[in-house]
């Protein structure tokens, strides 16, 4: 049995499909460990899913997105919550990746349904110091979610998404 770990269409098929099934809208099939320096992993993002803004500090890290299916925006904030930046990855032509620099306020949001990305990100992985989290966005899985992307797609001008109709349960 090959060592090598091969991304095709497969794979990505079945993570679609977790993505679909699971409740936050989007999963993630890793090819690390949590305790490597390199982690490497293929993420199934759909237009519901709620990907709470973060950053990536103490320590600092790079976190690099490439877009395999789909059409991703990938969105800077400032400290108080401002949009800064966006810029969309898509598979199909213009960007098809973007790498966010550490201490960057950011979110992914998916703009096709199936948006596949490769997610590379530096490690080892420590859930407790993995991520910050900014007072101006609702935690996951708490009312507020549904506003919040709602407002977000509002200010970029990318008009409606399934998330809009998603009721205050914060699921998405």
């Amino acid at each position: 049995m090959s060592r090598l770990k091969v991304i095709d269409d497969a794979l990505m098929d079945g993570v679609r499909e977790e993505a679909r099934q699971s409740p936050r809208h989007r999963h993630i099939h890793r090819f690390h460990e949590h305790d490597e320096r390199v982690q490497r992993m293929i993420h199934c993002v759909e237009p519901e899913s709620y990907v709470r803004p973060h950053r990536h500090q103490d320590p600092d890290q790079v976190e690099l997105f490439v877009a395999l299916r789909g059409k991703a925006l990938v969105i800077e904030f400032d400290d108080h919550g401002a949009i800064l930046d966006s810029i969309t990855i898509a598979a199909r032509g213009g960007a098809r990746g973007v790498e966010i620099p550490p201490r960057t306020w950011h979110m992914v949001l998916a703009i096709e349904p199936g948006t596949t990305l490769l997610e590379i990100a530096e490690g080892p992985y420590d859930e407790a110091t993995h991520k910050r989290w900014p007072s101006w966005a609702p935690p996951e899985g708490v009312s507020g979610t549904s506003r919040f992307m709602v407002e977000i797609r509002r200010q970029l001008g990318i008009g409606s998404s399934p998330a809009e109709d998603l009721s205050e349960d914060g699921v998405g």
